[in-house]
Parts: C-alpha cells; sequence; structure tokens
C-alpha cells in the first residue's frame, strides 16, 4: 500500500461539460500521477469531482502539480484544487 505521504486529494467543481474527466486525467496521465480512487457526481448541471491519487511516481513537484492542475481547469472551465492528504485530514475534522 501506498505511503499516506504520497496521496494527495484532487477536487474539481465547476458547470458540466464534456472532457472534464478526460482533461484531468490526461494531465495526471502524463505526469506519472496514479489515480488511486474516484467519485463524481452531476447535481443540476454542476459537476463535482474528488479524486485520491499518489503521487509517488509523479515527474513534478507537488507545487507545480498543483499549480498546472489548476491551469488545467481554468482552461476547461472549471476550479481544480490539490491538497496533501495529511492537510486535508486536519482542515476537515470535527
Amino acid at each position: 500500500m501506498e505511503k499516506k505521504a504520497d496521496r494527495t486529494i484532487i477536487t474539481v467543481v465547476g458547470k458540466d461539460t464534456v472532457g472534464i474527466i478526460a482533461g484531468v486525467c490526461t494531465y495526471l496521465a502524463d505526469n506519472g500521477i496514479n489515480v488511486l480512487d474516484i467519485s463524481q457526481t452531476i447535481v443540476q448541471g454542476f459537476f463535482n469531482m474528488m479524486m485520491i491519487v499518489d503521487m509517488k511516481g509523479a515527474a513534478k513537484p507537488f507545487g507545480q502539480c498543483a499549480k498546472e492542475l489548476e491551469e488545467v481547469g481554468k482552461k476547461i472551465g472549471v476550479a481544480i484544487k490539490c491538497q496533501k492528504e495529511e492537510i486535508f485530514n486536519k482542515m476537515h475534522r470535527i
């Protein structure tokens, strides 16, 4: 099993359009980032996706990937945010 330190949470939110998943997954594949789990839903035309990915084999550092994914999101009309799993967990504790 991958170390938790290598896991990242990616969230994608915006108006539903063709190609959102393809755009995000193409970036991930091109940069050696493995998708571990994915959940997506569309509610009244709004797209929401959460992914858990393994950054262990990433071709670039976390910060650069996060910035580039944000740019991918702008090009396809959605907001993409990346957080390391341990930070995500601390921010979402009750």
